[in-house]
């Protein structure tokens, strides 16, 4: 008796491979062992940066928000000290967003928070 192959599955798995490594150079795109490989790579860094990306923009947002209000006259550390004191709901996102756009109403919340 003949080993059974499943060939409609076996094919169906090595061209969805080789369709995500459409644009590669060289064998990347054309070898599926090496095929198969990179996209294995490429997945195991997507799947990492997904979450590095999160972080990345965390540390930027502080950084526009440190370099703001250092330009008010008080220190990163401090202003989310006194947002959290006062009561403030605005994330890290929105005061960086503020504090890049609109830096009138950056120094307003800042003159705000510090009252308290």
């Amino acid at each position: 008796m003949p080993r059974s192959k499943n060939k409609v599955a076996s094919r169906r798995r090595r061209k969805k491979i080789m369709k995500m490594a459409r644009g590669y150079r060289g064998g990347r795109s054309k070898v599926y062992t090496v095929a198969k490989n990179t996209i294995d790579r490429a997945l195991q860094f997507s799947y990492r940066d997904r979450r590095q990306r999160k972080r990345q923009f965390r540390r930027l947002w502080i950084a526009r928000i440190n370099a703001a209000a250092r330009q008010n006259g008080t220190t990163y550390s401090r202003l989310i000290g006194a947002l959290r004191k006062s009561e403030v709901g605005l994330n890290r996102k929105v005061l960086a967003d503020l504090a890049v756009r609109d830096p009138r109403t950056f120094s307003k919340v800042v003159e705000q928070v510090s009252q308290n």
